[in-house]
């Protein structure tokens, strides 16, 4: 690992004030978002978790994300379809107290896979115990979207289908520890299928090889226990194809500029296959703090641009994987810091040992986070990653 001393520093504390602000209040410019509002507490929330400063959020304001999250739950009656998970806003949910107009507004309340996923991550991560979710309710709405090529809608109606679905439903299966009538198979084979000849992964069949989809197809295939299926050949030549992203910074196609995310995208990937230590941690970490907004923290797209917090949690992820000083270790699969997988762990040993089960399948979150605390120990004296993989069911 090179020598940080003279190099310039990571803003930590601007980047922490950067996001509390989006949880206090939206730039105008964002109002084009209100629907997928879901996302943007993730990328706040989830932010200050890796920057180690979850505390500058008081008691009072984190049961009151908890409680806006828990108030976008969808749960289907019995005669209604499986649409169950979370909205991305409260549009659809009037404050009025006139039964025909709640009623009326039902039929527009659906589950959102990517809003369903970034809305479990953040419960996890503020420590919530998920005792109001209806874990079946979920997945059925989740087995609901599925097509029958494998792939997956993002809802019931009005939805496209293709990889980033494919990947927010096996997040969700993974953290509600239960996969129901989702076809793992035939996900497997969509995902197989969208393997280009430059051994990236497509967002849809016949399309072209992409960072953020490769990363979501690999995520996938982790998360849902078969990630062995691919043969070795296969792995070294999606390592290649990886690997080859990297300028300075990733890019995310060939001849496209590099960009902050694919820190993430392209660093997670390699971390999943066990192959980040071949990438360059200087150049990168150069490239990403070329982005840093050095007056009100965060960061940005490209240099000169204006920060967000998505640029902002991936670029503080991407650097977490090379071991940066102060910044809490990311569990690359599920995309959340390993402390908030260690209480994931815990909630799994919990409903396992209720559902008679036991824990023999989980690894135990304990030692998951001796073997990080070892890795990045070890990545302040070499080279070599030790970004730690979760275990599949």
């Amino acid at each position: 690992m090179e020598d940080r001393t003279d190099t310039e520093p990571v803003l930590l504390s601007k980047h922490a004030k950067n996001l509390l602000r989006f949880l206090n209040l939206l730039p105008a410019r964002m109002a084009s978002h209100d629907n997928t509002r879901s996302t943007i507490v993730f990328f706040a929330v989830c932010g200050l978790d890796v920057l180690n400063s979850l505390h500058l959020v008081p008691p009072q304001m984190r049961q009151d994300i908890i409680d806006w999250i828990y108030g976008g739950l969808v749960v289907p009656r019995d005669n209604e379809k499986k649409c169950g998970g979370f909205m991305g806003c409260r549009a659809m949910v009037p404050k009025c107290e006139d039964a025909e107009i709640l009623e009326c507004m039902r039929k527009y309340q659906w589950g959102h896979l990517a809003m369903t996923y970034t809305s479990l991550a953040v419960l996890v991560t503020l420590g919530d115990d998920l005792s109001r979710l209806d874990r079946k309710s979920i997945v059925d709405g989740v087995a609901a979207v599925q097509k029958p090529e494998g792939s997956f809608s993002a809802c019931i109606d009005g939805s496209e289908d293709d990889m980033r679905f494919v990947y927010c439903a096996a997040t969700i299966c993974y953290m509600l520890d239960y996969w129901g009538d989702v076809n793992k198979e035939t996900m497997f084979q969509f995902i197989t299928r969208s393997l280009r000849y430059d051994y990236g992964f497509s967002q849809e069949l016949e399309g072209e090889a992409h960072g953020g989809t490769t990363f979501c197809a690999l995520a996938a295939l982790h998360l849902s226990g078969q990630l062995h299926r691919l043969d070795a050949t296969t792995v070294e030549r999606m390592k290649r194809w990886l690997i080859f992203r990297q300028m300075d910074g990733f890019q995310g196609r060939p001849n496209k500029p590099v960009d902050t995310c694919y820190s993430f995208w392209i660093g997670a990937s390699l971390c999943i296959l066990d192959g980040f230590e071949l990438t360059d941690y200087a150049r990168n970490r150069e490239f990403i703090l070329s982005t840093q907004d050095k007056l009100i923290g965060g960061f940005a797209k490209w240099p000169q641009a204006t920060p967000d917090p998505f640029h902002t949690y991936l670029g503080l992820c991407g650097l977490a994987f090379t071991g940066e000083p102060g910044l809490n270790p990311v569990n690359p699969s599920l995309n959340m810091s390993m402390a908030a997988y260690a209480h994931l762990q815990h909630l799994h040993e919990q409903w396992r040992s209720a559902d008679g089960r036991g824990d023999e399948e989980l690894t135990s979150a304990f030692k998951q986070k001796l073997h990080l605390s070892k890795g990045v120990e070890a990545s302040s004296s070499t080279t070599t990653s030790n970004s730690p993989l979760i275990s599949a069911q």
